[in-house]
């Protein structure tokens, strides 16, 4: 109540003819600054004058949020999760909240962390660990460690840079990018050489799907990630209350010039109203097989999380899973990624890699992926929240670190490469509850 307090005394003072600075202040809180602008502005500003005054408040907000944050102010960043607390400072309530919570209770937004530390090491000891390969190959590429940059949305939301920079840090890193974005295909391209696949949403229009995939590969992207958990949208109270909308000066990039309307003002949260309206819920195993009907891609199938969708993936001819429950903002109360895993991949009997993404933010988190069978894991919020801290330094430095992380585990663990990770090197609860022979 003070806040809202504060930002009504805010107007007044616009209105008597107080300095801008006063709005600008503004933005630091409510996340509801385009909202209300409109609502109570035009009441005292002629619409040319207010029109100026957005467009200018939002320009030196962009300028203000992509400041580098100096040292002093970051101080020694020292695991990944740092960078959130960092982000939650820079960025808009709106943009914030739509980035870091969950479904309705959130319990399986908290469950994807939580499960990783019920998980235990199993370390062996008295190896040569002096040299250590986190190299990995992933459907033919070869990238320099098992850790991946998930599909994350609206990533200009974030920074300016927004895809841009993600791209560049993630090829400098040597390793993969998935992406749906306010950058086009083709502007991530031109970043420069680097493994990137497509996230993909079926749309009602298939001929839309179709330009998208046929965009995608001549744009050099080199797999398909498709969601198949989103035939509607999770409840997401954080971005109903804020009427989640993308920012004006942002467009999803790849879909100007097609007919798919666009992401308005709704009662409720503006995304999941555009979803509503654009995303195709009659989709389907035989979509799938559509899919590999128009592109030579593999197609990597992103939000199994059981035996049974597994084998029907295979089945169906998917090159490999991703274990996801869409960063838990999908169905509440589901299990956490890691939780499921082991189910996915025993499902597989081998035949196409199985990849986590969910809840990853320590090398001791990418170590149990693998040992439960993971081919690697794709981190998606910590790249967002380094990305609006510092932008593509902070990308970078969230990768290098969790490749750092990881490779001590490793040497701790008594492994020199991703072979040497096995089962025996963790302890779950389900093992827990029965009596273990030794696994000597």
């Amino acid at each position: 109540m003070d806040k809202q307090i504060r930002s009504l005394c805010l107007y007044m003072q616009i209105a008597e003819g107080s300095k801008r600075e006063h709005l600008i202040s503004y933005i630091t809180l409510t996340s509801h600054l385009h909202h209300t602008l409109h609502f109570l502005l035009p009441l005292v500003w002629s619409p040319h004058a207010l029109s100026v005054l957005l467009l200018q408040v939002e320009e030196e907000a962009q300028v203000s949020r992509s400041l580098p944050i100096d040292d002093a102010s970051m101080g020694e960043i020292t695991n990944v999760m740092e960078y959130q607390a960092i982000a939650k400072q820079k960025l808009p309530k709106m943009a914030y909240d739509y980035y870091a919570s969950g479904a309705e209770d959130e319990w399986t937004l908290q469950e994807n962390r939580e499960a990783f530390s019920r998980i235990l090491f199993r370390p062996r000891i008295l190896i040569d660990v002096s040299k250590i390969d986190v190299t990995t190959t992933v459907l033919g590429f070869k990238i320099s460690m098992p850790i991946m940059v998930a599909p994350t949305a609206m990533q200009k939301m974030a920074h300016p840079d927004g895809e841009y920079a993600t791209a560049r840090a993630a090829a400098a890193a040597g390793t993969i990018m998935s992406s749906w974005a306010t950058s086009s295909v083709e502007e991530v391209a031109s970043t420069g050489p680097g493994i990137r696949f497509f996230q993909l949403y079926v749309y009602k229009d298939r001929k839309v799907v179709e330009q998208l995939v046929r965009r995608a590969e001549r744009a050099g992207f080199k797999a398909i990630a498709l969601t198949v958990d989103t035939p509607r949208l999770g409840r997401r109270e954080a971005d109903i209350k804020n009427r989640f909308v993308l920012p004006p000066h942002l467009t999803l990039k790849n879909f100007e010039g097609l007919d798919l309307g666009k992401m308005d003002q709704a009662a409720d949260s503006g995304l999941a109203s555009y979803v509503a309206g654009q995303v195709d819920r009659t989709l389907s195993w035989k979509d799938v097989k559509w899919l590999q009907t128009i592109t030579t891609m593999p197609i990597l199938v992103k939000g199994v999380i059981t035996a049974e969708d597994t084998r029907l993936a295979v089945a169906n001819g998917a090159a490999g899973i991703i274990v996801s429950n869409h960063g838990a903002r999908q169905l509440d109360y589901v299990p956490a990624t890691i939780s499921a895993l082991e189910e996915v991949v025993k499902a597989t009997r081998g035949q196409i890699p199985v990849f986590l993404d969910g809840g990853v933010r320590r090398g001791t988190d990418v170590f149990k992926a693998l040992a439960l069978g993971a081919a690697g894991v794709f981190v998606g919020r910590p790249v967002v929240f380094s990305l609006a801290a510092a932008g593509e330094a902070g990308v970078s430095n969230v990768l290098r670190m969790l490749r750092d992380e990881f490779e001590l585990t490793m040497a701790l663990s008594g492994c020199t490469s991703l072979a040497d990770i096995t089962r025996n090197h963790v302890i779950t609860e389900s093992d827990r509850l029965r009596v273990m022979p030794s696994r000597l």
